[in-house]
């Protein structure tokens, strides 16, 4: 995988992501330079099926400062570049079985932007606390192995 930019952490504890898919992202110019900064936030952002194909909403990248005459929108939709068999798959899973596309992380690869979307449900209540007693039984499990390896040697 390539560094990491943004990782959308909200989204991974609020939906149980079945399946990651990759995509390319369809930026201008100053949106690669804001996020070169690192001013770019994915809470809440999400992708949706529309007529053409997928787009990614809600992702903030704020505006270049040092753009001329052209800036950018900085909550406009963006493009996400799929193959057709993707788009389908991906169109098939929110229509007929109620997926959401959480965007789960911003990375680079080999020089481009990527997003990392999720296919996957929303948790209710009740998944949440299951997570954080695993959680929390994970983190006591390696708390004693750790304490035990001190005392054996």
């Amino acid at each position: 995988m390539g560094t990491d930019i943004v990782v959308n952490r909200k989204a991974l504890r609020d939906f149980e992501i079945l399946e990651r898919l990759e995509a390319g992202i369809s930026l201008r110019g100053t949106e690669v330079k804001s996020i070169r900064r690192g001013h770019v936030d994915l809470l809440g952002a999400f992708a949706r099926v529309e007529k053409k194909g997928v787009y990614l909403f809600d992702a903030t990248i704020q505006t270049y400062a040092q753009a001329s005459h052209e800036t950018h929108d900085p909550k406009r939709p963006r493009c996400l570049l799929l193959h057709k068999s993707e788009m389908s798959r991906i169109a098939e899973q929110t229509l007929r079985h109620g997926r959401v596309l959480p965007a789960l992380r911003l990375y680079w690869k080999k020089g481009k932007v990527k997003v990392e979307i999720g296919i996957g449900k929303g948790k209710n209540r009740g998944d949440k606390r299951q997570d954080l007693k695993k959680k929390d039984a994970h983190r006591e499990m390696k708390r004693e192995v750790v304490l035990f390896e001190k005392q054996r040697g």
